[in-house]
This record gives structure tokens, sequence and C-alpha cells, in this order.
């Protein structure tokens, strides 16, 4: 990573110029709005599960899980219907003919908690399954206890 300064008068900017190490891609960022990065906590098998998605699916979810410790958020992030605003946010990543999703809230206190990765196999429609939403209830529940430990 390389770090240019620029000054205009009293105004000074920090760019941040980041490639990626698989898909070449460079990506550039103004000033974050952290300066050092929100703890990442994984709840149940959700990084398990992730290790198994695709390279490029991973790398894509791995990059949006930084943004949001950074407080940032990915472009293809979206708050998460039934959860009560924009603190639990689902991530989707289209690969090939299948749809991988991760699902994180940002809205605890102490880190950003990962709840749940997967990949949608119902061909009922873009609607997240039902036992899915299940799981993800149960544990952002254990993150607010896992999150209320901590204070």
């Amino acid at each position: 990573m390389r770090e240019f300064r620029l000054s205009r008068a009293n105004v000074s900017k920090v760019l941040r110029l980041h490639l990626h190490a698989r898909s070449g891609m460079l990506s550039v960022q103004v000033r974050s709005r952290m300066e050092t990065p929100r703890r990442l906590v994984w709840i149940g098998t959700s990084r398990e599960d992730l290790k198994q998605f695709p390279d490029e699916v991973q790398d894509e979810m791995g990059y949006g899980l930084f943004l949001a410790q950074m407080g940032e958020k990915h472009h293809r992030a979206k708050p998460l219907r039934g959860f009560g605003g924009a603190g639990t946010l689902e991530m989707i990543s289209d690969y090939r003919s299948d749809t991988y999703r991760a699902v994180y809230t940002v809205g605890l206190t102490h880190a950003v908690y990962v709840l749940h990765a997967f990949q949608k196999k119902s061909k009922r429609g873009v609607s997240t399954p039902r036992a899915e939403l299940n799981l993800i209830r149960q544990r952002l529940r254990d993150a607010e206890a896992a999150d209320a430990a901590l204070d």
C-alpha cells in the first residue's frame, strides 16, 4: 500500500491505493472514517462456511468485511430486511451461476460480528430462506450476548 499526502492551503487529504493481490484491481480510498480497523468476530461456523466458497467470492467477501471494519460499506452490501435497520447487513456475491451471501452486524459496540455465510440454493426468488433467517437471528442473539460480556 502506498500513501500520498496532498496539501492545498490548509486542507490535507490522505489517499490510499490498494492493489488487490488476486484480481489485480486497484482501489483508491480517501481518508477512511476510522484509522484502525474494528475487531472482526466470527459467530458459529461462519468462518468455516466462508472458507468453502470459491476464491474469488472469498476475496470479495473479505474485502467487504474489511470495509466494514473500517467503518465503510461495500457496494454489494445492503441492510437485511426484518432486522430493524441498517445494523445487520447482507453482502451478496454472484459467481458463475451461484449466489453466495455473508451476513454481518456493525450495530454492536465492540466489533464487527460475522453471523452467517452460505450459498443460496433456493430457486424460489431472491429472498433469503426462512431456515437461514432463523439461524441468523440466533447468531445475532449470540453476538449481542458476546458483545455485552465485553462491557
